[in-house]
C-alpha cells in the first residue's frame, strides 16, 4: 500500500526560513496528486522530504504504514524524475535505465526484462543504443521516465519534468505520464507551477503558498469552489477577474457597488454579503464566464471599453478598461471585437465568486461549509 501522510510536518532552515509549515496532507494509494503553487512556496520541498532528499524538521512523514523520517533515501521505495534529466552522459540510453538496478546488485536478466518493459512502455526500443548527446529533449525525459519506472517503485516522484519542454512536447508527454499512471496503477506525486499542467493531470490538486497548504482537492471542486482568493486566481486561465467593491444594505436591498459598476447579490450570498455591509468585498469573475449580449433578470452587467484584442483561432481574449478596472474576457472569435470597441458584457451572477477583503476567504465556500 503507497500511501504518503505528511503529519503536521514542518521544514525550516537557519536563520528562521520557513520552507513548509505544518503540512497535514493524506496522499492516498495509486492516485495522482499534483503539489502545484508560485515559485518559493514549499511544493518542490514537500516532494524532495518525501524522497528523503531534506529531512524533516518536525512531525511525522509515512510511506504506508512506515515512519520514514529517518529513513535513507535507497530505503523508501521511491523513484524520482527531476526538471533537469540527470541523465549519464557517458552511458548510453540501455546503462542509464540499468545503472541504478546494477547498484541494486538485481539480477542481470530480470534487469534486462525491466528495461525492455520500459523501452517497450516509453517507445525507446530503437534508442537503446544511443548516448544523451544524440537524443531530443523529449526523448531525454522518457529516458529519465524510464529509469524510475525500472525500479518499481511504490511512488513515483516528479519535480517539474516537462518545464524545459516546448509547448506541444509539454501536450505530449502529458498524455504519456497519465498513460503510464493508468497503466502502472501507482501513486505518483507531481510538482508542478503550472496549473494547466495541475488541471489536465490530477485526479486531486493540493495549491500551495508562502509554505501553507491552501486547499486539496479535485479540479474541478478547486475551480468551482475556491476556498480563498489565492486559489481562485491561481486555478484557472486566464485568471480570474477581481474587483474591489463595497458592500451595502438599504430598505432590504443588499447590493455591491464601485466607481465604476452595481452588482446584484445572489440569495445564497444575501446574509454574508449584508454582514459586511460597509465593508470590501472582493468579486470574482472567471473570463470565461462573461459573455456578450444582454443581460438576463437578476445578472449583472459590465460596460468597458476594449484596449487589446488577443486571437486565439475558436476564441478572442479580450483585455478592457472601465474607469481604473482592467478585465479579461474570453469570447467566441466570432464577435470580431476590435480595439476601440464600447462592450456590454452580462455577467451570470450565479458563477460570481465573492471574496472577504480582510481575509481573502470566500464568502460562496462560508454558505457552501455552513449548508
Amino acid at each position: 500500500m503507497a500511501t504518503v501522510t505528511f503529519d503536521h510536518v514542518w521544514k525550516r532552515y537557519s536563520g528562521d526560513v520557513v520552507a513548509v509549515q505544518d503540512l497535514n496532507l493524506d496522499i492516498r494509494d495509486e492516485e495522482f496528486l499534483v503539489l502545484v503553487g508560485p515559485s518559493g512556496c514549499g511544493k518542490t520541498t514537500s516532494l524532495r522530504m518525501i524522497a528523503g532528499l531534506e529531512e524533516v524538521t518536525d512531525g511525522t512523514l509515512k510511506i504506508g504504514e512506515r515512519v520514514v523520517n529517518d529513513l535513507a533515501p535507497k530505503d523508501r521505495d521511491v523513484a524520482m524524475v527531476f526538471q533537469s534529466y540527470a541523465l549519464y552522459p557517458h552511458m548510453s540510453v540501455r546503462d542509464n535505465l540499468s545503472f541504478g538496478l546494477k547498484l541494486r546488485k538485481v539480477p542481470k536478466p530480470e534487469i534486462e526484462r525491466r528495461v525492455q518493459e520500459a523501452a517497450k512502455i516509453l517507445d525507446l526500443g530503437a534508442l537503446l543504443d544511443r548516448k544523451p548527446k544524440q537524443l531530443s529533449g523529449g526523448q531525454r525525459q522518457r529516458v529519465a521516465l524510464g529509469r524510475a519506472i525500472v525500479r518499481e517503485p511504490a511512488v513515483f516522484l516528479m519535480d517539474e519534468p516537462l518545464s524545459n519542454l516546448d509547448a506541444k512536447l509539454r501536450a505530449q508527454t502529458r498524455a504519456q505520464i497519465l498513460r503510464l499512471h493508468q497503466r502502472l496503477a501507482t501513486t505518483f506525486v507531481y510538482v508542478t507551477h503550472d496549473q494547466i499542467e495541475a488541471m489536465t493531470m490530477g485526479s486531486r490538486i493540493a495549491v500551495m503558498s508562502a509554505g501553507l497548504l491552501q486547499q486539496v482537492g479535485p479540479p474541478q471542486e478547486l475551480y468551482d469552489h475556491p476556498i480563498n482568493k489565492f486559489v481562485a486566481g491561481f486555478i484557472g486561465s486566464p485568471a480570474m477577474n477581481f474587483i474591489e467593491m463595497t458592500a451595502s444594505r438599504s430598505d432590504g436591498k443588499v447590493q455591491l457597488t464601485s466607481q465604476d459598476f452595481t452588482f446584484p447579490v445572489p440569495d445564497r450570498l444575501r446574509e454574508s454579503v449584508a454582514a459586511l455591509s460597509g465593508n470590501t468585498v472582493t468579486v470574482g469573475i472567471r473570463p470565461e464566464h462573461l459573455e456578450l449580449g444582454e443581460a438576463k433578470p437578476g445578472d449583472a452587467t459590465l460596460r468597458a471599453t476594449t484596449d487589446v484584442v488577443e486571437y486565439l483561432g475558436d476564441e478572442e481574449q479580450i483585455h478592457l478598461r472601465a474607469g481604473e478596472t482592467e478585465i479579461i474576457a474570453l469570447v467566441n472569435s466570432s464577435a470580431r471585437v476590435r480595439p476601440g470597441d464600447v462592450l456590454e458584457l452580462r455577467v451570470p451572477i450565479d458563477r460570481v465568486h465573492m471574496f472577504d477583503d480582510q481575509s481573502g476567504l470566500s464568502l460562496t465556500s462560508r454558505e457552501l461549509a455552513a449548508a
